[in-house]
């Protein structure tokens, strides 16, 4: 008897997930220990970032369940990194250097989980590491350090439920995402936009699988002290995106698509493309296509309602790369010729992408590089703070026992409190700081640091500049030729005079 073999139809036959690849461990964590290391060797450099002084001060004001404008974990963190390491520019920046090398193995585990090689691994993990993302979560502690970090974790914890179908990755994926909320809220956006591409692309048996439910149940769960606090305060965090959207929407949003090309540096920006095209072609991936129409969706949102930033979506960015990384090894197969264009092509973005993340220009040189449009907001902070003692101690005695100081920025105070030596208490209505309260009543001479002649003029009798903010390296920035006013002869009290200084916004 003769048996028949029947062939199924290509376009009705089970397509296989990509063979679970064991992460290459070493090389990995090689390419991630050399990344620490040159963070390291710039981390001293410059000074704080404005966001840096304000999450120290944040953290050394004690615990909180969360902010105006941000959940509760960074400052914390700063904390405890300032506790362990001590006061200094470096020691803040250890968890950062981190999430930089975390950052690094979560996007090699992306790339082994999509079947890449071990070759391949290790090309995502150097494109990673070498990005211009990964340069700038790791020499600053900003919220996209935290941020980044757990929309990959997420990400990996997504792919192992849908290559490897095994629901109980949901639930990871649910511990990673109430923790997340801790950091950033947009991290929810993540969540929105896989769950829109699931509906659209597939495949929607996930919506079955009581994983998912539980996952998301844990998730509520866990951010369920963070999410009370929100609803308990008036949902703070919506007024300050509302905020940043009408600062700085327009301003984003102009400079958008060079943004998001710059975002990890140009050459790997056309490996995202080729991650992003290869994931609705190649047949093993075909159940993360939600995953790029996820992140088409997730783009657009941020341009078109979260005021323009790419960097929001950085951590989806981060699994295309390592899509378009697997996608390149696999195109160079064995060919000796295209495995050196594309290590050669890799390397060459390196310096790049350095220069325009790392403060490798000296700081008596970099006046000239003004025209070309960068800020440098990470120094003069001691000269502000020596102006503002000589300020203080210009005035007669019998002023300084009632003199406070009044900054218009979190970054001007929290420079003050790390700087400043035998200074009267700071305050400013900046965002959270605002809320700490205004000054006692006791409070007869003021010492304002950057703020609007107009509002000071309208509470004291008598205002005076004694001075201009200047950094002494001719250098502009922000702070560079902000007045530094003595106000006395307040006219109304603080309780009345307090809501006119409020203002949500980002630095400056």
């Amino acid at each position: 008897m003769t048996s028949v073999k029947t062939e199924v139809p290509a376009e009705i036959a089970p397509v296989r997930a990509p063979r679970a690849v064991a992460v290459a461990w070493l090389p990995v964590l090689v390419v991630a220990a050399g990344l620490v290391a040159l963070l390291i060797a710039f981390a001293n450099q410059y000074g704080y970032l404005p966001d840096e002084l304000y999450f120290r001060l944040l953290g050394k004001h004690g615990p909180a369940w969360g902010y105006v404008d941000q959940p509760p974990l960074l400052p914390m963190l700063v904390r405890t990194a300032m506790a362990v390491f001590g006061d200094s520019v470096w020691a803040i920046r250890v968890p950062a250097m981190l999430c930089a090398a975390a950052l690094t193995v979560l996007g090699a585990m992306i790339a082994a989980e999509l079947g890449g090689s071990r070759r391949g691994q290790t090309l995502t993990a150097f494109a990673v590491a070498s990005s211009a993302l990964s340069l700038n979560i790791g020499h600053y502690i900003v919220t996209n350090s935290l941020d980044t970090v757990a929309w990959a974790a997420v990400l990996v914890c997504v792919l192992r439920a849908l290559l490897r179908e095994q629901g109980k990755w949901w639930c990871w994926a649910g511990l990673v995402l109430g923790l997340a909320l801790y950091a950033k809220y947009i991290v929810l956006l993540l969540i929105a936009a896989l769950l829109v591409g699931l509906l659209l692309a597939g495949p929607r048996k996930v919506f079955a699988d009581r994983w998912l439910y539980l996952g998301a149940g844990l998730a509520l769960v866990l951010a369920a002290p963070n999410l009370i606090y929100q609803a308990t305060h008036d949902f703070p965090q919506l007024h300050m995106a509302q905020a940043l959207g009408a600062t700085d929407g327009a301003v984003y949003r102009a400079m958008f698509f060079t943004n998001l090309v710059l975002l990890l540096g140009p050459i790997l920006f056309v490996l995202c493309l080729i991650g992003l095209v290869r994931l609705f072609r190649v047949p093993e991936w075909k159940p993360l296509r939600a995953l790029g129409i996820g992140y088409v969706l997730a783009t657009a949102a941020t341009y078109l309602v979260d005021g323009g930033r790419p960097d929001y979506t950085a951590g989806l960015l981060v699994m295309l790369l390592a899509a378009g990384c697997v996608a390149a090894d696999r195109w160079a197969g064995r060919g000796r010729l295209r495995l050196a264009l594309l290590v050669i092509l890799l390397v060459l973005g390196f310096p790049l992408q350095v220069m325009l993340s790392l403060p490798v220009i000296p700081l008596s040189d970099f006046h000239k590089f003004q025209r070309s449009g960068r800020s440098l907001q990470d120094v003069g902070w001691q000269q502000l703070a020596a102006q503002t003692e000589a300020a203080y101690r210009a005035l007669p005695e019998a002023d300084r026992s009632g003199a406070v100081l009044l900054t218009q920025n979190f970054a001007e105070a929290g420079a003050l409190d790390r700087y400043g030596h035998g200074l009267p208490p700071v305050y400013s209505g900046h965002n959270e700081l605002y809320e700490w309260g205004p000054p006692p009543e006791s409070a007869r001479v003021v010492i304002a640091i950057g703020e609007d002649k107009a509002r000071l003029a309208a509470g004291f009798g008598s205002c005076r500049t004694v001075g201009t903010v200047d950094n002494g390296l001719g250098i502009d920035n922000p702070e560079q030729g902000r007045p530094i006013t003595v106000c006395r002869d307040r006219e109304r009290p603080w309780a009345q005079l307090w809501p006119g200084y409020r203002h949500l916004s980002a630095y400056p």
